[in-house]
């Protein structure tokens, strides 16, 4: 972060010590360590928060995604539900033109009520 060298340290140890003078710079170095433990101890914690936010951020448009997936995936199946329940009843219903048919002769459609072939009408 700062791009402080050994120099710099010892001339800014220097400089406090002749300002603060020798009997207050073990406190006033002791100070300036726990504030920069509690600064340090600081950063991280808002990283931590940070990182964190992002990683339920991601979880939830994750969450997102599997959602739009499932209703994709719930849609084909009620689409292929409905196609295949649309085959099957086409292929259990007898087609229209032989239900008419059956309709016509009550003798045909006795006969065919009761499963037996259909017969030619009497000729008159």
């Amino acid at each position: 972060m700062f791009d402080i060298g050994f120099t710099e340290l010892m001339l800014i140890a220097l400089v406090g010590l002749i300002v603060i003078g020798p009997e207050r710079m073990p406190k006033v170095a002791r100070t300036v360590g726990h504030l920069l433990g509690r600064l340090q101890r600081y950063v991280g914690d808002v990283k931590a928060d940070i990182k964190r936010e992002m990683q339920i951020e991601e979880l939830k448009k994750l969450q997102s995604e599997m959602a739009a997936q499932v209703n994709d995936m719930e849609s084909r199946v009620d689409e292929q539900m409905k196609a295949t329940e649309a085959s099957l009843n086409q292929s259990i219903l007898p087609p229209a033109d032989t239900a008419s048919a059956t309709a016509d002769s009550p003798a045909t459609a006795e006969n065919a009520a009761s499963g037996l072939p259909a017969r030619p009408p009497p000729a008159v």
